[in-house]
């Protein structure tokens, strides 16, 4: 292992550089909209209507890389799959660039996350690019959601296509209908019974007319690549400029550490968390945590950081900064990204409740965005 007292190689490497190396396509993906933003900004949308995430997820989505949603906070989530919150929150994500983070923390038996994550109400890999796992169960879990990915990803591959045509169809293809037929072309109807006092006919001198064709509906259904230019056609005009749509994978995040006062997560908790990371590369992302969990020479993995604050403007930046009275701890963004290592700061509440929030976001971006150039000597 690496000397703890010294900081990990990666810590000094730029997020460009990073992306070339990521084993994981979303981590890469996300680094490159890091650099292209200059943000390591993520919000933490903790609100409770439906509007009022989607309002702040289309203002503040130009600061942002990352959007960190609690989905059960929400009082009138609609869960419709084509046109609910998900559908629309991952519209304003493509439009403004960022990924989209649920922070449900599963923490059970391996095959009751794999449901909480792939079906229930909510259907989060349906919207999420990211979820997060609390370790506590065992990193059975890790391996239990690394094994839906992978059977979700397979299911995604192609989608089906549904096409519906209705016409009327030519006279000359009516009466071909008969030809060769030892019938002579005569459609018989055929007799039905008197049920339930319904009115029905049974087979009369009418048998020998001609059916009467007034239209013809055609369902067809088809397989297309998920892919396929067809599959994003409405969404050409919404998608964020200078890079692509965001891979297809899902990415794992492990609560490693908390920001919380008094919280149980020790070190050898926190070691398991980095060991079952390593055991699934291609999956999981990184962490939340305190601080940087890189210590093994091929480790890469991204650290996310929450209870992120700045001082008011007029305030010495490096004052202390006091807690919310309710176990949250705070620091500031030159602490986290400069001193720990992390990559990503997580702000809520310091954007939220400002007077200006997209002014406020700003701010958060800038100074976080600083502190990592510092980092590595920009």
């Amino acid at each position: 292992m690496s000397n703890a007292t010294s900081p990990h190689p990666i810590t000094s490497t730029s997020f460009a550089a990073r992306a070339q190396n990521a084993t994981h396509p979303l981590s890469a993906y996300l680094l490159r909209l890091m650099v292209l933003k200059s943000s390591n900004l993520c919000l933490s949308a903790d609100v409770s209507t439906t509007n009022q995430l989607l309002h702040l997820a289309n203002a503040i989505g130009p600061s942002i890389v990352v959007l960190k949603t609690h989905y059960d906070l929400i009082s009138n989530w609609d869960y419709n799959s084509q046109t609910g919150t998900g559908a629309r929150l991952a519209k304003i994500a493509r439009r403004h660039g960022f990924l989209i983070f649920e922070d449900r923390k599963l923490g059970d038996i391996g095959h009751t996350v794999q449901m909480q994550w792939t079906g229930g109400t909510a259907r989060i890999v349906e919207w999420a690019h990211i979820v997060n796992v609390n370790m506590v169960p065992g990193k059975a879990a890790v391996d239990a959601l690394a094994e839906a990915s992978v059977k979700w990803r397979e299911r995604k591959r192609y989608e089906v296509k549904t096409d519906i045509s209705v016409g009327t169809p030519r006279a000359e293809s009516i009466e071909s209908d008969g030809e060769g037929d030892e019938s002579g072309g005569v459609t018989p109807m055929p007799e039905r019974e008197h049920e339930g006092g319904l009115d029905v006919s049974r087979e009369r001198g009418d048998a020998g007319r001609k059916a009467s064709i007034v239209s013809i509906t055609t369902v067809s259904q088809h397989f297309e690549p998920v892919n396929s230019p067809r599959s994003y056609d409405d969404y050409e005009d919404e998608s964020f400029e200078g890079i692509e749509e965001p891979p297809l994978e899902r990415g794992l995040l492990i609560l490693a550490q908390m920001s919380s006062k008094g919280n149980f997560m020790n070190r050898e908790y926190t070691t398991a968390c980095v060991e079952a990371a390593r055991e699934h590369p291609g999956f999981v992302m990184g962490f939340i945590a305190q601080k940087s969990l890189n210590s093994e020479p091929n480790d890469q993995f991204i650290n996310m950081t929450p209870g992120c604050q700045l001082p008011p403007e007029s305030e010495d930046e490096d004052a202390e900064i006091a807690g919310d009275g309710k176990g949250q701890q705070y620091n500031t963004p030159q602490k986290i990204v400069g001193l720990m290592g992390n990559d990503i700061v997580i702000v809520g509440r310091g954007i939220i409740n400002a007077g200006d929030p997209v002014k406020e976001a700003e701010r958060y971006r800038r100074k976080a965005w600083e502190a990592y150039t510092e980092r590595i000597g920009e």
